[in-house]
């Protein structure tokens, strides 16, 4: 004991287990020791990669035939979706109320025609649907076949049309249906949609009215001067 004082030498200090603790949290909460840390970006990616690993890894377990027959379900899975998307084309999304078949702009039957010809011609097939239809509708209006009413949509123009025009009214109904599936419906408009609206437009401007009140054998006085009052 008397070498040891003599050599100045001390016993080495004890610190208690909690203040240790304590104190050695205080120095590796500095920041020199977190310079390299992950951002928390990083952290998220790694966490949201962990959880994947693990859910892929409990599937493949329950799976038959492991990691390979997982593959092959969620391959067989997206060939279905696929194939629905494929036969049954985008979701239609109806509208809480159905949008105007005009816009703004009053244009002429003819100013719409020959807006759908254009079209047609570069193989825009929905803005040509769309033209040829406002072009039906636009004509029956500049006949007096229907009142010229902003707002319409192509349901009432076709539903309206009908009652003058019965013997069209089925097709006048499909031409609101293709419209609204080319506008509104996602569908993609095709040049055999854009004929059978053309073949229509060309009947219609044919076509004799149907007014109310008329007999058969009646009909044709009735017809010249409703006719008569369009012009």
């Amino acid at each position: 004991m008397a070498a040891l004082r003599a050599s100045g030498d001390e016993p080495p200090v004890t610190i208690p287990r909690d203040p240790a603790r304590e104190a050695a949290r205080r120095e590796l909460s500095k920041g020199m020791y977190h310079e390299n840390d992950p951002g928390w970006f990083q952290r998220a990616l790694d966490t949201f990669w962990e959880w994947i690993d693990e859910l892929f890894s409990r599937a493949s377990t329950a799976t038959p035939g492991g990691a390979l027959g997982l593959v092959v379900v969620i391959a067989a899975v997206l060939a279905v979706l696929g194939a629905l998307w494929w036969r049954l084309g985008t979701p239609r999304r109806g509208p809480a109320s159905a949008p105007a078949l005009f816009d703004d702009r009053p244009r002429s039957a003819a100013d719409h025609r020959a807006a759908a010809q254009a079209h047609a011609a570069q193989g825009h097939w929905n803005q040509a649907v769309q033209e040829r239809m406002r072009a039906v509708v636009r004509a029956l209006e500049e006949r007096a076949l229907l009142d010229v009413r902003p707002g319409r949509t192509a349901d009432e123009a076709a539903t309206e049309a009908g009652l003058a025009l019965p013997a069209h009214g089925s097709r006048l109904r499909a031409a609101a249906r293709d419209f609204d599936d080319v506008t509104y419906g996602g569908r993609p408009g095709t040049e055999q949609v854009y004929r059978r609206l053309t073949e229509l437009d060309h009947d219609l401007d044919r076509s004799k009215p149907h007014l109310a009140g008329s007999t058969p054998g009646s009909g044709g006085g009735g017809t010249e001067t409703r006719r008569g009052a369009a012009g």
